[in-house]
């Protein structure tokens, strides 16, 4: 399987820093790759990690719009705790945040990046009618929100797209696969199929 043949999302809660990390690093690689948020506003962290931006967007706003808009509010703060260069990066990936319960396209498997979001997108796809009856693999990787973590799982979330698509049979192989990868990292994964 090419890498473009393996459709794969990837899932955070806001779709700002998580999910866009590995897209980019994905898309760099060839695959066929979105990301989203789960959450039903973007919220943007304050000048301290406890004092999230009273300000929310919509997901339909664009990274530029929330880099002035926050450029304008308080440049020091956003540029020291590094969300203005967030927003410069993500803009040249997409143009805005995405919301995976808005999002009907099928994948082969969809990466959250921790369990509270797993939980959100299995139980969005256990909701929706069943269509096409295709399996999609869900797969939570848990990453911490920080850039660091970010960039180091979304090489990991590389990895095992490589490892599946590198599969003779991904269905088959992904237990062996993850096993693997929980051995290798010494995290545990969780996992399950849903069908569209």
């Amino acid at each position: 399987m090419s890498p473009s043949a393996l459709g794969v999302a990837v899932v955070c809660m806001i779709n700002m820093n998580r999910s866009m990390e590995a897209h980019s690093i994905l898309q760099k690689r060839g695959f066929s790759v979105r990301s989203f948020g789960a959450i039903s506003l973007v919220r943007l962290p304050g000048p301290t990690r406890c004092r999230p931006h009273p300000m929310r967007y919509d997901f339909s706003t664009r990274y530029m719009h929330m880099y002035d808009d926050l450029s304008r509010k308080d440049p020091e703060c956003y540029r020291g705790n590094g969300i203005l260069r967030i927003l410069e990066r993500k803009e040249r990936i997409k143009p805005h945040p995405e919301r995976f319960q808005e999002c009907s396209d099928s994948f082969e498997v969809i990466f959250t990046c921790e369990e509270r979001v797993y939980d959100r997108v299995v139980q969005e796809l256990c909701a929706r009618e069943q269509v096409t009856f295709r399996a999609v693999h869900v797969v939570d990787v848990d990453i911490e929100d920080t850039l660091e973590e970010a960039t180091f799982r979304a090489f990991f979330i590389c990895e095992l797209c490589q490892s599946f698509q590198q599969a003779d049979d991904m269905e088959d192989s992904l237990d062996r696969l993850l096993q693997a990868a929980e051995e290798k990292t010494g995290k545990s994964i969780l996992y399950t199929v849903c069908f569209y």
